[in-house]
């Protein structure tokens, strides 16, 4: 008499291809994690070299006209806000301006950084391509810039109102970008804040 004989048949079974799925799904989880800290990581380099980029413009037309690039009798108490503005960015981009007399009497462009598209990530332009309507960091937010407007060569920064004030000594202009998060300081994550100091 012959025994029958249990072969296997060739496949999977629903247990091997469950296990499966699922260390496809947590390497598929952690390498999109990854690949999204490289992505944060990457657009706060971007805010930081237009950061440098604006500190530098200010520093250059203040070696180039002796005075900053708005007329200030003394430290601001708030921040320049590059999406409002405007008049700022133009005197630092060399474009015409509504000030009188105009700031950049010889139109030099100081500042040069790239243009961005729907609000984030640079300068954007009216559809005329003639007027700057802001410059915005990589999360569409606005850039912040504290002015020396005695020429004390110190700059009290205070980035957000809950947070404390921090005294910059040696310098003509402090530049910040508040983040991925848009809050500044104690309100949000200090970590995702991006600051030329």
């Amino acid at each position: 008499m012959q025994t029958p004989s249990f072969r296997r048949e060739r496949g999977f079974t629903l247990v091997e291809l469950l296990v499966v799925i699922a260390i496809i799904a947590v390497l598929a989880a952690a390498g999109f994690a990854a690949g999204q800290a490289a992505i944060q990581r990457a657009r706060k380099v971007t805010a930081l070299n237009t950061c440098s980029a604006l500190e530098g413009a200010v520093n250059y037309f203040f070696s180039e006209y002796s005075c900053m690039p708005k007329e200030l009798t003394d430290d601001p108490a708030i921040a320049l806000n590059t999406t409002t503005d405007i008049e700022f960015l133009n005197v630092l981009l060399g474009l015409p301006e509504t000030s009188n007399p105009p700031l950049n009497t010889r139109s030099i462009r100081f500042l040069t950084v790239k243009e961005g598209k729907a609000k984030k990530n640079g300068l954007i332009y009216n559809t005329t391509v003639d007027k700057v309507t802001g410059l915005f960091d990589p999360w569409g937010g606005a850039y912040y810039v504290m002015l020396d407007g005695n020429f004390d060569e110190k700059i009290k920064v205070k980035p957000a109102a809950t947070s404390a004030q921090v005294t910059l000594n040696n310098r003509r202009v402090a530049v910040w970008s508040n983040g991925a998060d848009g809050v500044s300081g104690v309100g949000g994550k200090v970590t995702d804040d991006v600051k030329t100091w």
